[in-house]
């Protein structure tokens, strides 16, 4: 008998009013790892933020893993140069048979040292993204390979409309969120926010604060902070740098020394320690959709 779930389990009602989803097996925790889920909306830039900071932790001499829970699977080309198989591909050929599998089959090398896993997901309108996210978790701790592993990074796919996809903060110690500058990323912000307040009343998650990615100015999202209680913890300026080592598929430790692009780097860094050394764990009350309309909005 197969040790993965055949069918994904649901729970109602226990991670916010209404919750349907999936439950994540207690046994698949992970532990002994400072584990960080990367959320925002879709196209903020999470997977070149997730790769650059588990580029800049690999740089502090940490042990790093990066999941990446998109079915698109690029979240970890930056540090690979490839788009590598997903768990739930490589599980499809074995015929769900994980005991037929090697590490080496889905989990692959990356920059200075960065364990690569890409999860995958279902096809369009099928399926659910939290099952993935959950089996993926499981073959990593049936093959030994969290045990030496210091930071785990998750790259979640787009805004958190469902409990499938809210899956990776149920292993989380903290959420960050990538925004920018605009009405539309800070509104999903808010909806994230809400999200992980749901997952507290039972996990240990919280948030750990925002990173504002692609932005020349911070003002509306230092406002929308000192509203409702949350922190910036970096900014990422809209460098043409980041752009081009995407099209590179490189991380920004691998480019050219350039001004630009040694200032964004040590602020990777300077993430990178932040998070390590542990950050605040803040509970912002989201707004109401009309007020952050109020708030940012312009006559």
């Amino acid at each position: 008998m197969s040790p993965l779930d055949r069918t994904p389990p649901v729970l109602r009602g226990q991670d916010g009013e209404g919750s349907v989803q999936v439950h994540q097996d207690a046994s698949a925790r992970i532990e002994g790892a400072k584990v960080f889920s990367v959320y925002g909306k879709g196209g903020i830039g999470k997977s070149t933020t997730s790769s650059n900071l588990s580029a800049a932790f690999s740089m502090l001499g940490k042990r790093v893993l990066q999941i990446g829970c998109d079915p698109k699977h690029d979240s970890t080309f930056t540090l690979t140069g490839t788009l590598v198989p997903t768990v739930i591909d490589i599980l499809k050929e074995v015929d769900f048979h994980p005991e037929e599998l090697r590490a080496e089959d889905f989990v692959f090398d990356g920059f200075n040292g960065v364990k690569c896993v890409e999860a995958g997901g279902p096809p369009a309108g099928t399926g659910c993204g939290g099952y993935v996210v959950g089996q993926t978790v499981k073959l990593l701790k049936q093959h030994h390979l969290l045990d030496d592993t210091d930071v785990v990074i998750f790259d979640v796919l787009g805004d958190v409309v469902c409990g499938g996809f809210a899956a990776p903060l149920q292993h989380a110690d903290r959420a960050l969120i990538v925004t920018a500058n605009d009405f539309d990323s800070i509104y999903a912000m808010n909806r994230i926010i809400a999200a992980v307040q749901a997952k507290s009343a039972n996990y240990k998650v919280r948030l750990a604060g925002c990173v504002a990615n692609r932005s020349r100015e911070t003002d509306e999202v230092d406002r929308y902070c000192k509203t409702v209680g949350f922190n910036r913890i970096a900014h990422m300026p809209d460098l043409d740098a980041i752009r081009r080592s995407r099209l590179k598929k490189k991380t920004l430790f691998e480019m050219p020394d350039e001004e630009d692009v040694v200032q964004v780097r040590r602020e990777y860094v300077r993430l990178a320690e932040t998070l390590w050394n542990g950050t605040e764990p803040l509970a912002p009350a989201p707004l109401p959709d009309r007020e952050i309309f109020e708030l940012l909005g312009f006559d």
